[in-house]
């Protein structure tokens, strides 16, 4: 449980990109295999889901992620991301 203050006073706004931008850094972290994997599934469904949100430069990396990847797993990605949408 948080025990503190919240300054209020100096809370700002969140940048309306701040939500596609955080979607396309975990794309990119599972595309690039950061976290020591590769999980394209993950990345499209991330990349897809900044695009989404209006990351247009996400379009292009899904479309490249999705080049590599089978039909099952397109579709696992897509339905990965219909979930998470639902969910938020």
């Amino acid at each position: 449980m948080f025990h503190g203050t919240l300054d209020l006073d100096g809370a700002v706004p969140v940048s309306e990109t701040a939500i596609q931008d955080l979607l396309f850094e975990r794309g990119l972290y599972w595309a690039s295999g950061r976290s020591g994997v590769v999980n394209l599934v993950a990345a499209h469904k991330w990349f897809n889901l900044a695009a989404l949100k209006g990351r247009a430069d996400a379009i292009a990396l899904r479309r490249e992620v999705a080049e590599q990847m089978s039909e099952n797993e397109i579709a696992a990605a897509l339905s990965e991301a219909r979930a998470w949408m639902t969910a938020h």
